[in-house]
């Protein structure tokens, strides 16, 4: 049986990619599944008690419930919040895409189900020859996409579907996560974009007061994703039905 793995991207940066990998990373764990989250590349960290910390990668790790080594879950760890091509090469640092391969599947190998957050939109430069485009290519994984919902979301989520497809990689659904609460005609947006990609809807996120991994996943259905495990407690209670 495959195991639940999924690469979760974006139309630009801060748009939720992270809130929406742990309300995935929740939702699974929820279906009594050992899951892993991952974002191989994070740029922004601050030094806490002699270890570096990124906001989103601690985000993911709490809502996980296996526990990975940082150099496997985040194996390139840039301390400046600006471009990773920028920052890597400012830190000396080379991004090598065979070896997040290498890492993703000691990740895999740990866990029952993975999620892959990516870095920034779905075509940031990593390097002078990669960009994340490519790490998703690399991994090839089925991909879900983040969309910002605010002024000017229609062309950015619409140009990243058709650069996921053109990848040969699977749009297997996308969410629309509310940047801009004051966003006009947010309901006509999302069906815009509804009738003209060819992935489902998993859900909405609204403007969140206190945002969490549960909350966001309160607002999410991930039952179609392919290879989506089934609750222990409904395998259950469909057994005790056959029983009867």
């Amino acid at each position: 049986m495959n195991k639940p793995a999924y690469f979760v991207t974006g139309t630009d940066t801060e748009i939720g990619k992270t809130l929406a990998s742990s309300a995935l990373l929740h939702a699974l764990a929820q279906c009594d599944v050992r899951v892993a989250g991952m974002k191989p590349i994070a740029a922004g960290a601050e030094l806490r008690d002699g270890v570096l910390h990124n906001e989103d990668v601690d985000a993911l790790a709490a809502a996980a419930n296996v526990t990975l080594p940082l150099e496997l879950t985040t194996p390139y760890l840039l301390q400046d919040a600006a471009a990773p091509h920028i920052v890597a090469a400012q830190e000396g640092v080379r991004i090598d895409l065979m070896h997040i391969r290498l890492c993703y599947e000691r990740v895999a190998a740990s866990a029952d189900a993975v999620v892959v957050e990516g870095v920034g939109g779905f075509c940031v430069p990593l390097s002078d020859t990669a960009n994340t485009a490519d790490l998703a290519q690399q991994l090839g994984l089925p991909v879900i996409m983040v969309v910002g919902m605010r002024l000017g979301c229609l062309s950015h989520a619409l140009l990243t579907a058709e650069a996921i497809v053109a990848r040969g990689l699977p749009l297997v659904g996308w969410i629309a996560n509310v940047v801009d609460p004051g966003m006009r005609h947010l309901d006509h947006n999302i069906d815009a974009l509804r009738t003209r990609i060819a992935a489902p809807l998993l859900g909405c996120i609204p403007r969140l007061p206190a945002p969490s991994a549960a909350r966001a996943a309160a607002y999410l259905d991930f039952s179609s994703l392919p290879h989506w495990p089934v609750p222990a407690r409904q395998v259950l209670s469909h057994s005790e039905v056959k029983e009867v």
